[in-house]
C-alpha cells in the first residue's frame, strides 16, 4: 500500500494507493482525520479514508434493476446478505499526475458480476491555504447508460481531543431510518428536528452512538458544511459541494465491537452522492450516459475559535 505525501500552506496529507485512501489530513502537527499504519494487503480500520464506488453502502441482498435489466453482485456483508462499498476500496489506484501540493490517482472499475458498466475513477487531493479539496471525476467510458453512487469514509478529529469531549454539528434536516438488522433503509427520511438524531445544532458526541445516513441539507453559497466542534470552540470542518446531498454519521464504539484503534470513540462524517441501497431504490442515484462525466468536491479544513464561519 504505497504512499503519497503532499504539504502546503500549513497543512499536510498523506494518501494510500489502495482505496485512494485518504490516511492522514494535518493542519501543523494537528490531526484532522484519523490515521493507520500503512500494511500491504491490509484493510485499514473501518475502512478509514477510503473511497466507496461505484456505490458506497449497502445493496441489499446484492439486487437491483436497473434500465429494465435485473442484476445481481457479489455479497460481501455475508452476516447481513448484502453488497457493500462497492469494488475499489482494496484496489492499487494508478498515480496519474502529482506536485508539491496535489496527487491525482486513477482507476477503471472494471466489469464484475452483476456490473457490466463501464466507469473511470479519478481523485485529486490538493492543499491550498483553504485545507484539502478532494475532486472526484466519474466517465462513463463504456457504451451503454450506467448506474453511480460513491462516498469517502472519512473519519475526522480535532488533533488529540477525545472524541467524547467534542459536538457534532451537521447540515442535516432529515435523517434515514435504518431497519437494524440489515442497515438498509426502512421508509422515507424523517425530519430530524426534536428527535435525538437533530444536530444541526452542536450536540455533544457523548451519549450517541450513530450509524446513520443524514440528507436534506442547509447550504450557504452552494456549499454544505459539517463540524466536529472541541471544548475550545475550534473545529475540524467538513464540507461538500451540492453533489454531496446525504452524509452517513458514523461512531466507532468499542460499545459496539467497532473501536478505532488506539483511539476507542472516533466519529466518521463520509460524503455521499446516494444513501443505502440506492441502487435498488433510484433514490440520488446518478445516471451516466456513454461518454458523460461526473465532478463532486469535498474538503477538509481547520477552523480556530475566533475564526469567522460561512
Amino acid at each position: 500500500m504505497a504512499g503519497h505525501s503532499i504539504e502546503a500552506n500549513g497543512y499536510s496529507a498523506q494518501i494510500a494507493s489502495t482505496g485512494a485512501g485518504l490516511r492522514a489530513v494535518r493542519w501543523g502537527d494537528r490531526l484532522l482525520t484519523e490515521t493507520w499504519e500503512i500494511e500491504p494487503g491490509v484493510k485499514p480500520p473501518l475502512s478509514c479514508g477510503l473511497v466507496l464506488a461505484p456505490w458506497p453502502n449497502r445493496t441489499g441482498d446484492g439486487r437491483y434493476t436497473y434500465d429494465g435489466q435485473n442484476y445481481e453482485l457479489p455479497i460481501t456483508e455475508a452476516a447481513r446478505n448484502n453488497a457493500n462499498h462497492g469494488f475499489v476500496r482494496m484496489v492499487d489506484w494508478n498515480v496519474l499526475d502529482t506536485t508539491g501540493s496535489s496527487v491525482t490517482l486513477g482507476i477503471a472499475v472494471g466489469q464484475h458480476p452483476g456490473w457490466p458498466f463501464d466507469l473511470q475513477l479519478t481523485v485529486t487531493y490538493s492543499l491550498d491555504a483553504g485545507g484539502l479539496t478532494v475532486t472526484h471525476t466519474t466517465t462513463n467510458s463504456g457504451k451503454q447508460k450506467a448506474p453511480y453512487a460513491l462516498g469517502q469514509h472519512t473519519f475526522v478529529r480535532l488533533g488529540d481531543v477525545p472524541a467524547d469531549d467534542c459536538k457534532l454539528q451537521l447540515a442535516a434536516r432529515k435523517y434515514q431510518p435504518l431497519d437494524p438488522e440489515r442497515q438498509l433503509p426502512d421508509g422515507p427520511p424523517v425530519d430530524a428536528a426534536g428527535t435525538d438524531f437533530d444536530f444541526s445544532t452542536p450536540q455533544p458526541v457523548s451519549g450517541h452512538w450513530l450509524d446513520t445516513p443524514f440528507t436534506d441539507m442547509a447550504d450557504v453559497a452552494g456549499f454544505i458544511t459539517h463540524r466536529l466542534i472541541g471544548p475550545d470552540g475550534d473545529a475540524t470542518e467538513l464540507w461538500t459541494d451540492l453533489n454531496f446531498p446525504w452524509v452517513q454519521a458514523f461512531t466507532a464504539d468499542p460499545a459496539h465491537d467497532q473501536p478505532y484503534p488506539g483511539r476507542g470513540r472516533a466519529v466518521a462524517i463520509e460524503p455521499m452522492t446516494a444513501p443505502p441501497n440506492a441502487l435498488a431504490s433510484g433514490t440520488d442515484l446518478i445516471e451516466l450516459e456513454p461518454g458523460q462525466i461526473w465532478t463532486g468536491r469535498w474538503g477538509l479544513r481547520y477552523r480556530g475559535a475566533g475564526d469567522n464561519r460561512e
